[in-house]
C-alpha cells in the first residue's frame, strides 16, 4: 500500500523544515485563538432564541456536540486523504471551511442557523489531526514529545489571548467575536497559500484509500483492535469524556452559578491556555528529564481529577475562588497530558502511517467530546451544576489503572 516502509527508520535521521515549523506552529496558533475567541460569548447568542434557562443549557451543548460528532465523521476521511494527497491542500480546505463556519455562526438569525455554523466548521474541524500528521512528518521520532509540548505552548497562547479578547469584543455585540475568527483563520489560509511547505513526500504516500478506510466506525474498531494502542485510546476517551462535558457546559456554569458575563468568562477560559504556557516552558522539560511519557501523562490525570474536585466544591459552596483555583489545577494536568499523549501515539506507527492514526485518535476524542457534552448538558440540568465535575473524578479514576497497564514496548 506504502512504496516506502522504511519511513520510520529514515524520520530519525532527518533534519527539521524551518518553514514547515513555523507553518505549522502559526496554524495551531491562529487555531487556538479562532476556536477560543468564541467560547465566552455561545450562551448569550443562544439566549434570543430559547425563553427556559434550563433548554438554553442543553442547547449550548447541543452545539458543542453536533460539532464533535462532525468531527468523527471527518476526522478519518481528512486523515487518510492528507495520507494519499498531502497535508497542504487537506490543511489549506479545511482552514477556509472553519472561517466559513464561524461566519455563519456569527450571522445567526434563528436557532437553526447556529447548527449549521457549527456543523460546516466541524466537518473541517477534524483536521487537527492532520495538523498533528504535519507535525509527525517533519519531526524526528525522538523529539517528537519535545516539540509537541511546543505546539501546547503555542496553542496556549492562542487560547490565553482568544478568550479573553472574545469577552472583550463581545462589548460591540456578541457576533463580533465570530467575525474576528473568521478574519483570522482567513489569514492562516492566506499565510499557508504562499509559505506552507508539504510535508509528506510523494514517495511515501498511500497509493489508494478504499472505502473502508473512510468509515469512522470501521476505522474505529480498526484502530482499537491494535493492541499496542488499544489501553492508550481507552484511557484518554475516559479523560476526554468529562473535558468535553466541561468545555460545554463551563460558560453556561459560570453565568448560571455566579452571574458572569463575557469578559470574565473569557478570562476564566485563558486560564488554560496560561496553564499550557508555563507547563511547556518551566515544568514539562524537567519532567521529561526524569519521567516517561506514560508517567507524565499519569500526572497530568491526577491532577485533573485534583482539578475537577475544587470545581465541584465551588458548584456547592458558590464560592468562585475554589473554582479559579480548580481551573489552574485542572489546567496543569491537561497541559501535560496533551503533549505526553501525543508522543505515546506518533512513536506507535510508521509516518506513512501518521495521518490515520492521527485521525483515528481525533475520531475518539470527537466521539468523547459529542457524548460528554450530551451527558454533561443532562446531569447539569437534572441533577446540579455540580454533576459534572463529579462524572469527571470518577471516569478519570477509572482511566488512570487502564493507562497504567498499558504494554511499555512503545513507550
Amino acid at each position: 500500500m506504502f512504496k516506502n516502509g522504511s519511513d520510520h527508520e529514515q524520520n530519525t535521521e532527518q533534519t527539521i523544515d524551518k518553514k514547515a515549523l513555523l507553518f505549522g506552529l502559526m496554524s495551531v496558533f491562529l487555531c487556538g485563538i479562532g476556536f477560543s475567541i468564541i467560547t465566552p460569548v455561545v450562551p448569550f447568542l443562544v439566549q434570543p432564541y430559547i425563553s427556559n434557562p434550563e433548554e438554553q443549557a442543553i442547547a449550548v451543548t447541543l452545539l458543542t456536540s453536533v460539532y464533535a460528532a462532525c468531527v468523527f465523521l471527518a476526522a478519518p476521511v481528512l486523515g487518510a486523504l492528507s495520507d494519499r494527497y498531502g497535508r497542504r491542500p487537506l490543511l489549506l480546505i479545511c482552514l477556509l471551511g472553519s472561517a466559513i463556519g464561524y461566519l455563519v455562526f456569527g450571522i445567526g438569525g434563528a436557532l437553526w442557523v447556529l447548527f449549521a455554523g457549527r456543523i460546516i466548521e466541524g466537518i473541517t474541524g477534524g483536521s487537527i489531526g492532520t495538523i498533528f500528521a504535519y507535525f509527525a512528518d517533519i519531526i524526528p521520532p525522538q523529539q517528537r514529545t519535545k516539540y509537541f509540548g511546543w505546539v501546547s505552548a503555542v496553542v496556549g497562547v492562542g487560547t490565553v489571548i482568544g478568550p479573553t479578547l472574545g469577552g472583550l469584543l463581545a462589548k460591540f455585540g456578541y457576533s463580533v467575536p465570530m467575525y474576528f475568527g473568521t478574519v483570522i483563520t482567513l489569514l492562516n489560509v492566506v499565510y499557508g497559500l504562499f509559505y506552507m511547505p508539504e510535508s509528506l513526500d510523494k514517495n511515501k504516500r498511500l497509493q489508494e484509500i478504499s472505502l473502508i478506510r473512510l468509515n469512522p466506525f470501521i476505522q474505529l474498531a480498526n484502530i482499537l483492535s491494535m493492541k499496542s494502542l488499544t489501553r492508550l485510546l481507552v484511557s484518554a476517551f475516559l479523560l476526554w469524556l468529562p473535558n468535553g462535558s466541561l468545555q460545554a457546559v463551563f460558560s453556561q456554569f459560570t453565568l448560571d452559578t455566579f452571574h458572569w458575563q463575557p469578559a470574565l468568562i473569557g478570562l476564566m477560559f485563558s486560564i488554560m491556555g496560561l496553564q499550557d504556557i508555563i507547563a511547556q516552558g518551566f515544568i514539562m522539560p524537567k519532567l521529561l528529564l526524569k519521567f516517561s511519557d506514560q508517567q507524565i501523562a499519569m500526572l497530568g490525570m491526577a491532577a485533573e481529577i485534583i482539578g475537577y474536585s475544587f470545581i465541584a466544591a465551588s458548584a456547592l459552596f458558590v464560592f468562585y475562588p475554589l473554582l479559579i483555583a480548580g481551573m489552574f489545577i485542572f489546567g496543569f494536568g491537561d497541559s501535560i497530558f496533551g503533549p505526553s499523549f501525543n508522543g505515546m501515539l506518533s512513536k506507535s506507527v510508521p509516518s506513512g502511517e501518521q495521518g490515520r492514526i492521527q485521525g483515528g485518535s481525533q475520531s475518539i476524542q470527537s466521539l468523547a467530546r459529542m457524548m460528554g457534552p450530551l451527558i454533561g448538558g443532562q446531569i447539569y440540568v437534572s441533577l446540579g451544576h455540580a454533576a459534572p465535575a463529579f462524572m469527571g473524578m470518577l471516569l478519570i479514576a477509572a482511566a488512570i489503572p487502564v493507562l497504567h497497564k498499558r504494554p511499555q514496548a512503545n513507550m
